[in-house]
């Protein structure tokens, strides 16, 4: 399915320091494979949805906060490059990439 040889670029690392705090945070993702078809996904934290959620009560957002939403969400403890290397070697090993992340198409 996949060559063992890709990039992974995480929106995070453009921010400047001090911004990215690995536990409390969302970020996109894409991973670009040899054959140069990239796939993306947004990362988030446990902590980070619960502080989305407050913050959506109060700016009215969501229904109040009644829910939340993203596509191609994927919950981690860490937003942290070596966590997000490790789930998607995760989900390539257990064939589940595809079914996850979502193809960009230009």
């Amino acid at each position: 399915m996949f060559t063992d040889k890709y990039n992974v670029w995480i929106e995070a690392e453009q921010w400047a320091n001090g911004e990215w705090n690995i536990w409390n945070d969302n970020t996109d993702v894409i991973v670009e494979f040899d054959n140069k078809k990239r796939w993306v996904a947004s990362f988030f934290t446990y902590s980070n949805i619960s502080e989305l959620v407050e913050k959506n009560k109060i700016t009215g957002e969501c229904l109040n906060g009644k829910y939340f939403w993203a596509s191609d969400m994927i919950l981690v403890d860490e937003v942290s490059r070596e966590r997000i290397q490790e789930v998607i070697e995760s989900f390539i090993n257990e064939d589940k990439f595809e079914s996850i992340f979502k193809m960009v198409t230009d």
